[in-house]
């Protein structure tokens, strides 16, 4: 063995009984499990590690991360490698980099700098879905990146690409060919797809027009990945839309970062979850994501309306500095409650500036906003880029939802801002240290199943999410008696405790809690078959 772990209580990913176990590894893969601890393998291995007083878990699976650029910016990536994060899940909301034109890629830097910043940084070299995942296994001078990577087409990006941002139905030729779009970057090694329909602009996309996409992602053997039409009025109508849309087209659904927002739907997830378990008792292949917390993030200019944005970046900052244009946006936003802001008025007060990119306007960070001529400033004045948190979420949601048996853990991690959502480098630590350890809404083995075992059989990747012979040996052990997040609020990018080793097949990402120099992470490509 390269590897043997001894005396580990494992918890295996399967939501079983915990048992005490050495496990040995060997060439990236776990070799043997003796649950005779001690007594078992015989032939040792080249290094031993006690861990007397650890569990041992397969590695944490981040279903929705926006690290499409971090990975290949910041090597460390300690961010997430130090909660026992092994595998992140790119392409999120209907916005990332690939694929992609000369024009749609400024335009979608441009769009979500402030999830990923501009890419000043960054050589884009890339233009399809395949070529960015080479790009992921080449990076820093081709010893790879921190952790895997899969990653889910963007809807939004592919109809930016096919026919701009114009708010209109799709021609039948533009519909054939966000199709091709999304078959290729499926056959090029994608799990799925992602929208974000309340952003532009894969929120001008019809039922019938993400209808016929999934269908292609169905034949591929992927899942649907929706940032549904609203969390705030009227999201079960909403919810209920992409359950229905999926089950049309014979696709299966993951809903990200699943909640129920705003005051209108304060103790409502039981509605959501009774929605969910009729459509699963009639077949339904639904899986949802969520993080441990009840603030949401996003971008401040997300909060627009939908006409506000159609054009592209350029278009809405002429809007906003037009005077009569920005009244009817503050008019949408402030009275009627914009299709950006979840149809819901908005409440400045709830809105808390996490960051910016020009440090001009750093003095906004940590605050709530004041009213619209601010917000309409500041977005100027930042080209767009601001973040924000916003305080809209209800706790005993949170709770129902994180409890239903078809639950997995996604961080919705911006690294972006100077203070970010804490969820980005807490979301897994908190999940086992506050509502395992203190709150016990979860046992330890239900918890472990809902961040690694459940997301990898979501992802169909047959060798991970589990601690089992001849699996890849993907691992994370923690205390399950101090482990914990670091980051809050006021200090939003203090790493975890309590999380001393992580693995990436078999080699040391984390070593008695210090991040070593190993890049083991990869491009996780579904190998697809196109079955039309």
């Amino acid at each position: 063995m390269d590897l043997v772990i001894r005396g580990a209580r494992v918890v295996d990913g399967t939501g079983g009984p915990s048992y005490t176990a050495d496990v040995g590894v060997h060439e990236g893969r776990i070799a043997e499990i003796s649950r005779l601890p001690g007594r078992g393998l015989p032939g040792g291995g080249r290094r031993t590690l006690d861990a007397h007083g650890l569990v041992l878990a397969p590695g944490f699976i981040d279903m929705h991360a926006h690290s499409d650029l971090a990975l290949l910016r910041d090597p460390d990536h300690g961010a997430k490698a130090a909660q026992g994060v092994t595998l992140e899940v790119l392409g999120q909301d209907g916005l990332s980099y690939a694929p992609v034109d000369d024009r749609t890629l400024g335009e979608v830097r441009a769009a979500i700098a402030g999830w990923n910043g501009p890419g000043d940084d960054v050589d884009f070299d890339w233009r399809t879905v395949g070529e960015y995942l080479d790009r992921l296994d080449r990076a820093h001078g081709g010893q790879g990146v921190a952790v895997n990577a899969a990653y889910l087409v963007p809807q939004g990006t592919v109809r930016a690409y096919a026919l701009g941002w114009d708010d209109r139905p799709a021609t039948a030729a533009e519909l054939d060919r966000m199709r091709q779009l999304v078959a290729d970057g499926l056959a090029q090694g994608a799990v799925g797809l992602s929208s974000g329909l309340t952003y532009t602009p894969g929120m001008y996309a019809t039922g019938a027009e993400l209808t016929e996409l999934c269908r292609v992602v169905a034949r591929y053997g992927g899942y649907y990945c929706p940032h549904h039409r609203s969390y705030g009025h009227d999201a079960l109508t909403a919810y209920a839309e992409m359950v229905a849309l999926a089950r049309e087209a014979g696709c299966a659904l993951h809903l990200a970062h699943a909640t129920m927002n705003f005051g209108e739907n304060r103790g409502r997830a039981g509605e959501l979850l009774a929605l969910l378990d009729a459509a699963l008792a009639e077949g339904a292949d639904i899986t949802l994501d969520s993080y441990p917390y009840t603030p949401g993030c996003t971008t401040l200019v997300a909060l627009l309306p939908g006409w506000a944005n159609e054009g592209g970046p350029e278009a809405v900052l002429a809007r906003l500095r037009d005077d009569t244009q920005a009244e009817r946006i503050r008019h949408a936003l402030e009275v009627e409650g914009s299709d950006g802001c979840h149809g819901v008025p908005v409440d400045w007060s709830t809105i808390e500036v996490s960051g910016t990119a020009d440090p001009a306007y750093g003095p906004y960070v940590g605050r709530r906003l004041d009213g619209w001529e601010t917000a309409r400033g500041i977005l100027l004045g930042d080209r767009l880029a601001p973040t924000i948190l916003q305080h809209v979420g209800d706790e005993e949601n949170v709770r129902a939802i994180m409890r239903h048996r078809v639950h997995t853990g996604g961080s919705d991690g911006i690294l972006q801002g100077t203070k970010p959502h804490p969820r980005a480098y807490g979301t897994f630590p908190h999940y086992l240290g506050h509502y395992v350890r203190e709150l016990g809404l979860l046992s330890l083995e239900e918890c472990v199943a809902h961040l690694a075992g459940r997301p990898a059989a979501r992802l169909r990747l047959p060798d991970r999410g589990l601690v089992r012979e001849g699996y890849r040996a993907d691992l994370v052990l923690f205390d399950p008696d101090t482990v914990a997040a670091g980051s809050t609020y006021e200090r939003p990018r203090v790493l975890p405790t309590g999380v001393p080793h992580v693995l990436i097949d078999g080699r040391f990402v984390m070593r008695d809690g210090r991040r070593t120099d190993v890049l083991a992470g990869r491009a996780v490509r579904r190998t697809a078959r196109d079955l039309r």
